[in-house]
């Protein structure tokens, strides 16, 4: 059984009571913050190496790549266009290096292309389908100023002519 230090323990005829323990002083914000951020680099976490990678990787480097998983010391990067995976390809000793001297235990590297996700959502066929210009339903018909033709007035808004004699332009060069 454990005994309770003296500043908790209080004695009344024979009879010992006990009180809870003080709560531990208050910190300051920037102390928590310092030891989250130490315990973030010390456990490997991937929130530590977010904050720190624009200076690991570099500015320009890290706009096109971002960290993406790491486990048991194999971090994995995604890059936005194949050029910057075979850039990170290339200098993937030179990136562990700088990423075990800033305090990160990774061992390998492996690269992936990875499209960061936008935070718009995406628009279904149907709201796509909606605005199409060849919708005679919705832009109404017209006359093809180059062939004479009746066609879709959002063809003719968008290409000043008809979807036939613009396929034709692009074909003509």
């Amino acid at each position: 059984m454990a005994i309770a230090p003296d500043g908790q323990r209080h004695r009344l005829r024979g009879v010992e009571l006990l009180q809870q323990a003080p709560p531990a002083p208050a910190s300051p914000l920037s102390d928590c913050l310092n030891r989250l951020h130490q315990d973030w680099r010390r456990e490997g976490s991937l929130a530590g190496l977010w904050q720190d990678w624009p200076s690991i990787a570099g500015e320009l480097v890290a706009t096109h790549c971002r960290p993406l998983f790491l486990q048991r010391g194999v971090l994995t990067v995604g890059a936005s266009h194949p050029q910057w995976r075979q850039a990170l390809q290339y200098n993937k000793p030179q990136l562990i290096r700088a990423l075990n001297s800033a305090g990160h235990p990774v061992r390998d590297l492996r690269i992936q292309q990875h499209h960061a996700g936008s935070t718009a959502p995406l628009e279904s066929e149907k709201d796509i389908w909606s605005r199409h210009p060849s919708r005679t339903d919705v832009h109404g018909m017209g006359t093809c100023p180059q062939c004479q033709r009746p066609a879709p007035n959002g063809e003719m808004q968008l290409w000043k002519c008809c979807g036939f004699c613009h396929r034709q332009r692009l074909s003509d060069g």
